[in-house]
């Protein structure tokens, strides 16, 4: 298997909304974004499917010395070889990779949040920088674009805090500000049991309506900033944004029903949200 296959198996067989918006690329763009996405998904599934904290820092480690290499002329991974011949036309530079490599370590790191402003930088790490590395693939001429693909990243992985509360729950951690948790009265232990008589309280419904109340606020505030000269260009993004509000308002329409289950939207349902911003252009 060559490395262009490798990281289109790994981005096709994910499951990602971001898969659809891909579909909609030139081939030098969709093959950019493909690499990229493959990359995210590899540092990321370290922190997910390795059980021993310790051999997933191992891990990470690996995967800082590999970008380096990499960026000297030296990819081992087929991720990397698949990255590296696109990288400097589309502006990705070892210092994208290794920030979200930072943010998987947070992961490893800590289990809790103090407040939103902690989450916020976690949020940069894997998310912001993410939309600003994807804004650069998809084709950009203002530097405005960048702060709106930051803040549209940040408020997608808002998104995924409250679809996967139950998910993170059960690898014991908690994404929700711990400031927060206490703002609504919302313990600790009763997020990590996911049970009655708590789970599903007026209390844990307000915490979470803040919360996507928030994220909602972050998506609108972000689609304020992109530029009129490049909505085209952007396009993907906006796909992105519609499949991931879709999700969150369905999340909300069911009660935040997240403890137990993971929402989630059918691949045909994805491909059309994502077809139908592509035709409507927003």
């Amino acid at each position: 298997m060559n490395p262009q296959q490798y990281v289109q198996d790994k981005a096709a067989n994910s499951g990602s909304s971001f898969y659809y918006a891909f579909l909609f690329l030139p081939p030098p763009r969709r093959a950019a974004i493909t690499a990229f996405y493959a990359f995210c998904r590899e540092v990321d599934d370290v922190v997910d499917e390795v059980s021993d904290p310790a051999v997933a820092a191992s891990k990470l480690h690996w995967w800082r010395s590999e970008v380096a290499a990499a960026f000297d002329g030296h990819p081992t991974h087929p991720v990397m070889q698949a990255l590296m011949p696109l990288a400097a036309e589309f502006e990705i530079t070892a210092g994208h990779l290794q920030a979200v490599i930072a943010g998987c370590q947070t992961d490893l790191d800590q289990t809790r949040f103090l407040d939103f402003p902690a989450l916020q930088r976690y949020c940069h790490l894997v998310a912001g920088v993410v939309g600003e590395v994807a804004a650069n693939i998809f084709g950009r001429r203002a530097a405005a674009t960048l702060q709106y693909a930051h803040g549209l990243g940040q408020a997608m992985q808002l998104t995924n805090i409250i679809r996967d509360v139950g998910d993170d729950a059960r690898r014991g951690r908690i994404y929700l500000p711990m400031s927060e948790l206490q703002q609504f009265d919302v313990k600790a232990h009763e997020l990590l049991q996911r049970e009655a008589p708590w789970g599903y309280s007026p209390r844990f419904t307000a915490l979470m309506r803040f919360q996507a109340e928030r994220a909602h606020a972050t998506y609108d505030k972000a689609l304020q900033l992109l530029p009129e000269a490049d909505r085209v260009a952007q396009k993907p993004g906006l796909m992105m944004a519609n499949i991931y509000r879709t999700l969150l308002r369905d999340i909300e329409a069911q009660g935040f029903q997240v403890l137990h289950q993971r929402t989630s939207l059918t691949p045909l349902r994805k491909l059309w949200i994502a077809t139908r911003t592509h035709l409507r252009g927003r």
